[in-house]
């Protein structure tokens, strides 16, 4: 049914399927990198076996992407999103490649300068996230809900997609001569490409898509100056006299509004990366599956957690209750005593079940709260809305990976 405002306007609608791809190609895009990084963990494992990769680089990783996050949302109205997205996809591409070329020139050996060299990319990688995941989030708030679901499920199909690749390559270049390095290096380069790519969608075809021109040009009429250069990249110059500036809420009085939107950001990832990877690939000890039991570990929540990005599309299955979100979250603690009791005493098939569980509830109840905090704002404010709510998921992220060290307690050897 065609409603009046379509009638109208019919750029509300026109090239919305296109918009909904391309917003999953750019989710897949702006964590690809950091991806690709934590799935040849194994490879790092064999090159620097004492500096516990999977924990350090995330935690390398974290620090800048939170730091950049909070300046950049402090700083949001003010900060021209087209350059602080291209800034991003560019320095993911830049840094990608990069890993490459110190592999290459150092022949796959270890030691601590190409270690630090590797931690410097992964700090890289955090600023870079912080530039593109805000931005895009900030930005999405303030257009239809499908598209921020379907930027999510492309983060999560990140995941999956180096995963799925991950295991390919491992496939592939098994048996051979410096297997692993092999299919670590093929690894990179398709990620690299990915990256590149996401630079050319983004600055070129994104911009130009009716409905994007229409809810951009719709936040530019009321007072937002972020949009200013994607219009004018899609050939729209504003008359910024005729612009009509609207009073917007603070971004104090917005964090006080949705305080518990945020705290539930903060505390499904600091659940999550609490466990995933750094537990997965040091606590859960040998199995039958041998080498591939840590990869097979993270392709299964990697899945999972695509799967339940999509979830929330179900009527019946979002959720949307304030209380009820509150309530999920802080259940999914019991996750820490399931986990620790299962590495223990069950075996590998409990661990990948419960690995399932995890990537199932932390993807469904993200694209929830995602898509349920910016009801109801005008423009500017979602997208401030948006910026403070990625800075809570970072966070979240940060303080997770810093309890992750805690699992190694008593284990003998740090």
């Amino acid at each position: 049914m065609t409603t009046a405002e379509e009638s109208v306007n019919p750029a509300r609608t026109e090239g919305k399927f296109r918009a909904v791809a391309v917003c999953w190609f750019l989710g897949l895009g702006s964590l690809l990198a950091w991806s690709s990084m934590i799935n040849i963990g194994d490879y790092y494992y064999k090159v620097f076996p004492k500096y516990h990769p999977s924990r350090v680089l995330t935690l390398m990783y974290q620090p800048f992407a939170v730091g950049t996050m909070a300046i950049l949302a402090y700083n949001e109205s003010k900060i021209d999103t087209r350059r602080r997205n291209m800034f991003g996809y560019f320095l993911f591409f830049l840094c990608t490649l990069l890993c490459i070329v110190l592999d290459l020139a150092t022949s796959g050996k270890g030691g601590i300068g190409p270690y630090i060299g590797v931690c410097i990319f992964s700090a890289a990688f955090g600023v870079a996230d912080a530039h593109v995941q805000g931005g895009m989030v900030g930005e999405l708030s303030f257009m239809l809900p499908e598209f921020m679901q379907s930027f999510f499920a492309g983060l999560a199909a990140s995941g999956a997609l180096t995963s799925g690749l991950r295991l390919v390559t491992k496939a592939a270049f098994d048996k051979s001569h410096n297997g692993l390095r092999k299919g670590a290096m093929l690894f990179l380069a398709i990620s690299t490409l990915f990256e590149f790519l996401c630079i050319f969608v983004y600055a070129f075809y994104f911009p130009k898509l009716p409905i994007v021109k229409y809810y951009r040009k719709k936040a530019a009429t009321e007072g937002s100056k972020t949009v200013t250069a994607d219009l004018a990249a899609a050939g729209i110059h504003q008359d910024e006299d005729g612009l009509k500036i609207e009073d917007r809420l603070s971004l104090k009085q917005l964090l006080y509004q949705n305080i518990d939107y945020a705290i539930d950001l903060y505390l499904i990832y600091v659940l999550t990366l609490s466990i995933f990877p750094g537990f997965l690939y040091e606590n859960t000890g040998r199995h039958q599956l041998g080498s591939w039991y840590q990869p097979v570990l993270g392709a299964m929540y990697n899945v999972w957690d695509l799967i339940s990005r999509c979830t929330p599309l179900i009527d019946f299955l979002r959720l949307e209750s304030r209380k009820g979100l509150m309530i999920t979250t802080l259940v999914r603690f019991l996750f820490i005593p399931a986990f620790y009791f299962t590495a223990k005493y069950a075996d590998q098939g409990w661990m990948i079940v419960l690995v399932s569980l995890l990537g199932l509830t932390n993807g469904h109840l993200t694209v929830c709260v995602m898509t349920a905090a910016p009801k109801g704002y005008k423009g500017t404010e979602q997208n401030a809305l948006g910026n403070l709510l990625v800075l809570f998921l970072l966070g979240g992220i940060f303080s997770g990976v810093a309890f992750d060290w805690l699992w190694i307690i008593g284990n003998g050897s740090f």
